[in-house]
């Protein structure tokens, strides 16, 4: 399994489609990780972020993706570690998981970068 990081001013910034079109693209889950709750520069995007991810979370569990596919950590930029331990949690879950319905489909093997994604 590969992991591609795009990096964003603000979680806040990210909106469902963009999440939602991850998943169209081949992702097998996408995991957001924000500034700590109570320190983001631009006030509330954190939040904003979390609530955003709980909605795509809720459509993923709607259309039989599951909302496990989908998850938001608050975290310092000094958390290196814990980063590491949350990316490989998520990792270890997304393959217990499986290929996304949509790779499943398509008999995908070959995703499209995440970065096409974010840039879309």
């Amino acid at each position: 399994m590969s992991i591609s990081i795009v990096l964003l001013p603000c979680t806040g910034r990210i909106e469902e489609a963009v999440l939602l079109r991850a998943f169209e693209k081949g992702a097998d889950g996408v995991m957001v990780i924000g500034c700590l709750e109570g320190d983001c520069h631009y006030v509330n995007g954190n939040i904003r972020a979390r609530a955003r991810v709980g909605r795509v979370a809720g459509i993923l569990e709607t259309i039989g993706f599951g909302p496990e596919r989908v998850r938001m950590y608050n975290l310092s930029a000094g958390e290196g570690a814990a980063f590491a331990r949350f990316t490989g949690e998520f990792v270890d879950q997304v393959q217990t998981l499986g290929p996304s319905p949509i790779n499943l489909a398509r008999g995908q093997q070959n995703q499209e970068s995440t970065e096409e994604v974010a840039a879309t």
